[in-house]
């Protein structure tokens, strides 16, 4: 049975939206463009969506259900992330990160495997390779680790980065001062 809020979007979308759908029951918010769950599971939110993006890495298939976590990632590390995989997606002011795929057991590899590098088990390379070889597996019908579930505890909030100011009271003022001149 297909849930009433998916009906009308595209069959890529609608698939992944009807998995999260069975796992966790009916969304907490729905529009006709996204669906949100929060806390459901391990999550901070889920968030699945009309749209979907095709995404080759590390074989064809659509991403459109965002899962999202509390974590703090290092400046220094977001790079080494976007080279892994571009469906993790680091919010560093809100302290989130989230991996957005096809299904649950695929964000949880993405998860998995962004902690590894954030915490230097894996380069970026080793993460790609380990994500391929377990993307097989799970086609194959192997053990897959990384897709049972996350392998570390994310935070329950306090990961916010509201990053250093740089502009003081004064400088405001003296920049709206100068604005008023020049205006």
């Amino acid at each position: 049975m297909t849930s009433q809020y998916v009906e009308g979007w595209p069959q890529q979308s609608r698939e992944a939206a009807q998995l999260v759908i069975d796992r966790y029951g009916e969304p907490d918010e729905a529009t006709e463009t996204q669906l949100v769950w929060h806390r459901p599971g391990p999550w901070k939110r889920v968030v699945a969506t009309r749209v979907f993006f095709d995404h080759d890495f590390p074989a064809p298939h659509h991403d459109s259900v965002e899962s999202v976590i509390d974590y703090r990632v290092p400046p220094e590390k977001v790079s080494d992330l976007a080279a892994f995989d571009g469906s993790v997606i680091v919010e560093r002011t809100a302290g989130e990160v989230s991996a957005r795929c096809h299904d649950e057991e695929a964000n949880f590899l993405a998860l998995n495997l962004m902690h590894d590098i954030v915490t230097g088990k894996k380069s970026v390379e080793e993460a790609r390779a380990y994500y391929a070889k377990e993307f097989a597996d799970y086609r194959r019908k192997k053990p897959t680790p990384y897709m049972e579930g996350l392998r570390f505890t994310p935070a329950d909030g306090g990961t916010a980065d509201p990053d250093m100011r740089l502009l003081s009271e004064d400088d405001l003022e003296q920049a709206k001062q100068e604005g008023r001149q020049r205006g």
